[in-house]
């Protein structure tokens, strides 16, 4: 695995441009390696490509702080980071997700072990020390390569991070606690040594000596590519009309809330938000075939395909169906 090094002399930079950068080096640098890269931010939420801000986000509470706010392309739930804690970026030419997570989670959670942490896998995504969360992780997908990128909770603001957050209780209590700060374990508890030697110790754990630097042009590259995730429009998020919410927490998903507009009982548009991971096509696929189809069982069961875990990761097809048709919220 190589590590991906910036040019001498690049300062630090706002969270959209480490995103560019693990996309462009992901469409640009097919050098026959998996590659890495760690990176560190000020204070920032970074929420997940399916999410509403105002269902995970204290807006007020970050503008008060100072915290930035900004929309990743992968999937999955809102995160706080700040340059106490370090991000990690993993690209490789592996196409299946089960299969990518697995071997990405299995390197970080022995390298963990081997600097004595007692670290486990856990759940879709994360990484566990006695039972709180230390690395949350999410994953998307580009055309003959896939992306992993997550957080290692080193050391952060918890003030910051509970303040900026705010996960529904449901899923908080999925997990057995009450608060951010009970769920979360930090690195710092359990290390003895300091987050640049923490730093240097993962770099050459992950990669070794296998180095390989970008040049002053392929930063120009990125930061073209940065303007996607800097724009107004795709922070923000598409939200349109609806007439009905209906939210449901499933086991091996996430939350899925599918935002509906119907007119006379038929379905005429429809959105569904939440920290699920996308891994097939969903607008021209699934929800292209519940245009014009009545919200019912009975219709619904003549349209969704049998299998939709190749679509949403984990879903399955009488779960999405029950999303559909019960636990109505009028909007």
């Amino acid at each position: 695995m190589q590590y991906i090094c910036l040019p001498p002399g690049i300062s630090a930079r706002r969270l959209p441009f480490y995103l560019a950068m693990e996309e462009y080096v992901a469409r640009e640098k097919r050098t026959g390696h998996d590659a890495f890269f760690i990176w560190q931010v000020e204070p920032t939420v970074i929420f997940g490509r399916n999410q509403l801000i105002e269902n995970e986000v204290n807006l007020d509470y970050c503008r008060r702080n100072g915290i930035q706010t900004y929309r990743r392309k992968s999937g999955g739930g809102c995160v706080y980071a700040d340059s106490g804690n370090i991000m990690f970026s993993y690209i490789t030419d592996e196409q299946g997700v089960n299969f990518t997570y697995g071997r990405y989670v299995s390197l970080v959670v022995g390298m963990l072990q081997r600097l004595g942490v007692p670290a486990t896998a856990s759940g879709r995504n994360d990484i566990l020390v006695d039972g709180r969360k230390v690395s949350g992780n999410a994953f998307y997908r580009l055309p003959g390569r896939s992306i992993v990128h997550g957080t290692m909770l080193y050391d952060t603001n918890m003030q910051h991070m509970e303040g900026a957050l705010t996960p529904d209780g449901e899923k908080l209590h999925s997990k057995g606690v009450e608060s951010v700060r009970q769920r979360v374990a930090l690195l710092r508890d359990y290390l003895d040594i300091d987050l640049q030697a923490f730093k240097d110790f993962a770099r050459s754990f992950l990669c070794g000596d296998e180095r390989l630097m970008l040049a002053e042009a392929d930063v120009a590259r990125i930061e073209e590519l940065e303007q996607e995730y800097l724009a107004t429009d795709f922070i923000m998020g598409h939200n349109p009309r609806y007439s009905v919410v209906r939210r449901r927490r499933m086991e091996g998903v996430g939350t899925l809330e599918a935002r509906l507009e119907l007119k006379n009982g038929m379905l005429k548009g429809i959105n569904l938000v939440g920290d699920y991971f996308l891994v097939g096509d969903l607008d021209g696929g699934l929800l292209a075939l519940l245009h014009d189809v009545p919200l019912c069982r009975e219709a619904l069961e003549s349209v969704v395909p049998d299998r939709l875990d190749n679509i949403i990761r984990g879903l399955r097809r009488e779960d999405f169906i029950r999303l559909l048709t019960e636990d109505r919220h009028e909007g």
